[in-house]
């Protein structure tokens, strides 16, 4: 549609330079630079008089833009949208874990269709299987000097306050477990704007060989990362899917030997497994291929401690072999369990001593959302504060609410033999059934791992952090030098 007469006042004039076209819709022109000599942009020169011989179509390959018909060769070899080449350290599926186990049965039915029978069964097997474990968590709820002006700055408000606690009680945790250190590559996986390695970047001042690895999948807007300019400290993103992600062909990490430090705020679901894999078993085992076995399993065999130590004293960090492992620490806030899924899931051996497997799981992992969801049946209540409304909806803003709600309009599709309470309760069980499986994993893998409350509920109802470290003392040590 062309530009109605200019001289209705409501309307005016499009700006010098901008496109002529009205947008119906927006009740205004069209705010795009029209080219040198034309009255409209090319998005809409198609719709114009003056461009009525030739016709735009949906590109193909993002049907969010228009292309001219006649043009679509060149613009699909300079399109945006365009599939890339791989980089080097993308290997498909790599850390996606074996296949040939994913297999979940087709009678599997949606939650909301189980019999009361078959969901009390369920509640059975899981109260079965969690027999013994301790469903609470030590507090570790910490802060750090790095955040302290941040944290008082009036500037900030409810919610970036929300997300700077987190963030110190992290960093606070890093710093406990002693890497937060000189001579070592941070990973941060769903690193989104690169917030976190942000503040342990400031904590770290003026640390000498520092490196930092910003996974995420996404394009991400307002990143931080680029802000950094210490000759000490080095920035990298990888825009690439965990899933993918092979660390030892990084360059910095396969020429500079560096102990990594995996970290993440909120790592969702099956994001964290994948991470898991990616840190403890792709990337040692790229080692143990080499004959560059991590310290961790060379300590078990027959050498004597006289000979480490003699190591440890003559030879260099670069050509002592012993001083250096690949994988320092690991500290990721848990999120998001509803998103799990078996094939990537790194507990499977845990759960099938246990009797149970992909069937379970699939369903375990869809009630873990009860112990979050159903917050919101109360969020309306006269008895719930205005704090704990606004930290809902926060939560409900930045993570994925998908499970199976206890919200008022759900409820009816449920089984009714729990109540509100109980069924929070039950998604607590599930997800610290997942977790204890992942701590399992990385034990196996020579690992101490640990499940730990880093905030207050009222700061984020996501407030689980698994850290792990070296599990042999003598490793501990070197990581620590």
């Amino acid at each position: 549609m062309e530009a109605p007469a200019a001289t209705s006042p409501a309307i005016g004039f499009p700006a010098d330079g901008r496109c002529n076209y009205f947008v119906e819709k927006k009740k205004r022109f069209c705010r795009m630079v029209a080219a040198a000599g034309k009255r409209f942009c090319g998005e809409h020169a198609g719709s114009a008089e003056e461009e009525n011989t030739r016709k735009r179509i949906l590109c193909p390959l993002d049907p969010k833009h228009t292309v001219y018909e006649d043009q679509l060769a060149k613009h699909l070899k300079k399109c945006n949208s365009r599939e890339k080449p791989k980089p080097d350290f993308f290997i498909q599926d790599i850390n996606a874990g074996l296949k040939d186990e994913t297999e979940i049965p087709e009678q599997l039915v949606p939650f909301s269709s189980l019999s009361e029978e078959q969901l009390e069964n369920l509640i059975k097997k899981l109260r079965k299987a969690s027999e013994g474990l301790n469903s609470t968590h030590e507090d570790h709820i910490m802060s750090h000097p790095a955040l302290h002006d941040a944290l008082n700055d009036p500037r900030n408000g409810d919610c970036a306050v929300k997300h700077l606690k987190q963030q110190a009680s992290i960093l606070g945790n890093i710093e406990k477990l002693k890497l937060l250190g000189p001579r070592r590559c941070f990973v941060e996986f769903g690193a989104g704007k690169g917030k976190l390695s942000h503040w342990v970047d400031i904590a770290l001042k003026d640390a000498e060989n520092v490196h930092f690895i910003l996974v995420e999948k996404v394009s991400t807007r307002f990143k931080v990362d680029g802000k950094h300019r210490k000759k000490d400290s080095v920035f990298e993103r990888l825009q690439i899917d965990i899933q993918h992600l092979c660390l030892n062909r990084v360059p910095v990490l396969r020429e500079g030997r560096l102990p990594v430090v995996g970290i993440g705020k909120h790592l969702c679901g099956v994001a964290t497994d994948l991470a898991l894999r990616c840190l403890v078993e792709t990337y040692a085992a790229s080692f143990e291929e080499k004959d560059e076995e991590p310290l961790a399993k060379r300590i078990k065999n027959d050498k004597t401690e006289k000979e480490s130590n003699t190591l440890t004293k003559e030879g260099s960090e670069k050509d002592a072999p012993e001083t250096w492992t690949p994988v320092a620490g690991i500290v990721i806030a848990l999120c998001c369990h509803h998103r799990c899924d078996w094939r990537h899931y790194v507990g499977k051996e845990y759960f099938k001593a246990l009797g149970l497997g992909a069937v379970e799981f699939y369903y375990f992992q869809r009630m873990s959302s009860w112990a979050t969801c159903g917050m919101r049946t109360s969020l309306e209540g006269s008895d719930v504060t205005p704090e704990r409304k606004d930290a809902q909806r926060d939560e409900n803003e930045e993570h994925d609410d998908g499970g199976d709600r206890l919200t008022d309009g759900n409820t009816d599709s449920l089984p009714g033999i729990l109540t509100v309470e109980e069924k929070k309760k039950i998604g607590h069980l599930c997800k610290l059934l997942i977790d204890q499986g992942r701590l399992q994993y990385l034990q196996q893998k020579g690992f101490s791992p640990a499940l730990q409350y880093y905030t207050d509920p009222l700061v984020s109802l996501e407030n689980v952090l698994l850290t792990a470290i070296p599990a042999h003392p003598s490793l501990q040590e070197k990581n620590h030098q």
